[in-house]
């Protein structure tokens, strides 16, 4: 196994961590929270940042290579039995408040990075069978729709005003997670209707992806209800919205105050790496599945993550995206710190727009 496919190996630590926290109590209970929100973004912090890109012959390979698709796949049963695991130990008596809301947490954390943040990366694959696993992921955080809205909406509209997960400058996080939240499930039910519209098909059928999305996630729900209970119930369901919160945050930080410019056609301008912010910080972009190489992702899709890229001109976070969502939570010091980005961004841009339409000879001079 060569080095670039073991570093992914090392995503694992944060499942096994999960693990402690759900079976030890006290301080123990906290691991990975404390791993996911402290360690990350201390090591990030410390750690050199990575600005290296594959070279084409090497891309070739690791983008054939099946065992970086296997690492993604062998995620689905850990999830999930993690999850069964977390029924388990919430119904055992004996359980304190704290111990109770670090091992909520804990699940939710899950559902974010190896729920929503796996089926992200499966979903934009062409495969049948990675589609249906993608969706399988989105089940454990409620949360199926973002399965059409980002594919169908967030990708065409992002960094515009038409994206309800692109953050605005000066938006505050806690009225973004009001407007993405609501306006991102809308926008699934839109998207759908209008496929269904365009091929002649009732929208009241099955043939709704978004009425079979509803059916499950509410068969779901009420499958845990029968096994394990209500209070169990209960619990699931406040760690699935801490899941499903933890990626809006993400949105929030991956485009914040980057917009695409309106052209006199009335349409906006193509997307490129200028529209998302990117972030080279290590340990950060491993357990993320590289998803901090945000900019090339948006710039191509469809790329795989193992061979996503970084670019000089796209927009760089001061941090990495652990750290970033934590600074989020206080609007006065995300601005102070994201502002002054963008603005240094926007020079450069400008800066080099002029130096480019400057001839050479007077460059020189």
């Amino acid at each position: 196994m060569n080095t670039n496919v073991l570093k992914y190996v090392s995503i694992f630590i944060a499942p096994l961590i999960g693990i402690v926290s759900l079976t030890y109590n006290g301080w123990l209970a906290w691991a990975l929270p404390l791993y996911a929100f402290g360690f990350i973004p201390l090591a990030d912090y410390f750690a050199p940042a990575s600005e290296k890109n594959m070279s084409a012959a090497e891309e070739e390979i690791a983008k054939n290579d099946p065992i970086y698709d296997w690492l993604l796949y062998s995620i689905i049963p850990v999830h999930y039995a993690t999850l069964v695991y977390f029924f388990y130990v919430m119904g055992q008596p004996g359980l304190s408040t704290a111990d109770m809301i670090a091992k909520v947490f804990t699940m939710g954390i899950g559902c974010s990075i190896f729920g929503i943040n796996v089926a992200h990366e499966l979903g934009h694959r062409a495969k049948k069978s990675e589609k249906m696993m993608s969706k399988m992921l989105l089940l454990t955080s409620m949360y199926m729709h973002f399965f059409i809205e980002h594919n169908r909406g967030h990708h065409k509209n992002v960094s515009t005003d038409d994206d309800p997960a692109s953050s605005r400058l000066n938006e505050p996080l806690y009225t973004f997670l009001f407007r993405s939240v609501v306006f991102s499930y809308v926008s699934a039910w839109n998207l759908e209707n209008t496929r269904l519209r365009k091929k002649g098909i009732a929208l009241l059928s099955f043939n709704n992806e978004m009425i079979r999305f509803s059916l499950i996630q509410v068969a779901f729900v009420a499958l845990i209800f029968v096994l394990w209970g209500a209070t169990i119930t209960m619990y699931f369901l406040i760690a699935a919205t801490i899941g499903f919160l933890l990626l809006e945050v993400v949105n929030y930080i991956e485009h914040y105050g980057l917009r695409r410019k309106k052209l006199e056609n009335g349409r906006w301008s193509k997307v490129t790496q200028h529209h998302s912010w990117n972030s080279n910080y290590a340990l950060g972009r491993i357990m993320l599945f590289e998803l901090t190489r945000h900019s090339d992702h948006h710039y191509k899709a469809s790329r795989k993550y193992q061979v996503l890229r970084h670019f000089d001109d796209s927009p760089q976070m001061p941090f990495g995206y652990p750290a970033m969502m934590l600074i989020s939570l206080v609007p006065p010091l995300f601005f102070k710190i994201m502002n002054k980005q963008i603005e240094e961004y926007q020079l450069n841009l400008l800066q080099e727009d002029v130096k480019q339409r400057v001839p050479k000879e007077i460059q020189l001079a």
